[in-house]
């Protein structure tokens, strides 16, 4: 069983920078794909950015592809994914939450409902 928990979110203005961590316990991370998706009051939990299992291949939705970078920390008691997070804009204003998921190569290409574990999500809010 594999246990997730964000951290990192916060209040910052527009244009600022945050990092979100994931940090595993109960299983390397390097065997699973690790996706962060956000939900924003009243919308749908959207995908931002994922990394495979194999050769930590990224990818990010359209929407923060040039600000968001997913990487991941894998070295000996760091079981961590971070997703650095800059240019923010308010339209990113969410909940987000690390997933973790023995999923294919294009790891941007699953749902959700593909993802075989979730954190409880991290807050993160982009306002003047």
């Amino acid at each position: 069983q594999v246990q997730l928990v964000e951290s990192g979110g916060g209040l910052v203005q527009p244009g600022g920078s945050l990092r979100l961590s994931c940090a595993a316990s109960g299983a390397r991370l390097d065997r699973y794909a690790i996706g962060w998706f956000r939900q924003a009051p009243g919308k749908e939990r959207e995908g931002v950015a994922c990394i495979n299992s194999g050769d930590g291949s990224a990818f990010y939705a359209g929407s923060v592809k040039g600000r968001f970078t997913i990487f991941r920390d894998d070295a000996k008691n760091k079981n961590t994914t971070h997703l650095q997070m800059n240019s923010l804009k308010p339209e990113d204003t969410a909940v987000y939450y690390c997933t973790a998921g023995l999923l294919g190569y294009y790891c941007l290409g699953y749902v959700a409902g593909d993802y075989d574990y979730w954190g409880q999500g991290t807050r993160v809010t982009v306002s003047s």
